[in-house]
């Protein structure tokens, strides 16, 4: 009977311990879900709310608002050499400008497109350039944040972004997202 309630005692304690951590984490991450590849290989954080969409020959991952329409998320994956390590493609602020002008900007598009800020975090064991730009897309200002990473022979590139005149609103929990974006093996 003493091991009964001894045992029955450590399963409460446990039970309620998981709760305590499940409840701390949801409010961490109030208004965000969880996305985790079909390979476990990455996951990210996204707003609640946002469904996913597909586009033909697009981003690997793609989802949106359904009431903001232009807030987005996107994962594009590239293939590089696998030797290639984040660094040896330049600087943050380098590897943000090759960025716009390759992808979002490249010349002849009529995009205008300014780096705001590019710094480097490291983040499960790897390295993760973060870039912040403001840029114009069919005369609408708009301001984006976008992480780029390298793992295993891919170059991963992670951007959420808005309206310039919501900016300030979603700044906060787009950073979350960007700073979400994890491999998990």
């Amino acid at each position: 009977m003493k091991n009964l309630k001894k045992n029955l005692f450590k399963y409460f304690s446990i039970l309620v311990l998981c709760f305590l951590v499940s409840a701390c984490s949801n409010g961490l991450n109030g208004g965000l879900e969880s996305y985790i590849s079909p390979d476990g290989r990455y996951g990210f954080l996204y707003p609640t709310g946002w469904t996913r969409v597909t586009v033909k020959g697009g981003p690997e991952i793609i989802y949106h608002d359904l009431i903001n329409s232009n807030e987005t998320l996107s994962l594009v994956i590239s293939d590089v050499n696998k030797d290639v390590d984040l660094e040896e493609l330049g600087t943050p602020l380098e590897v943000g400008q090759t960025l716009i002008n390759k992808v979002i900007a490249p010349e002849g598009s009529g995009r205008n497109v300014k780096l705001i800020d590019a710094h480097q975090r490291e983040s499960s064991n790897h390295l993760f350039y973060d870039l912040e730009y403001e840029l114009n897309l069919n005369d609408q200002p708009r301001h984006e944040i976008a992480s780029v990473v390298i793992d295993r022979g891919s170059l991963y590139t992670f951007a959420v972004g808005t309206n310039q005149e919501r900016w300030n609103k979603v700044e906060s929990l787009f950073s979350k997202v960007i700073e979400s974006f994890n491999f998990l093996i």
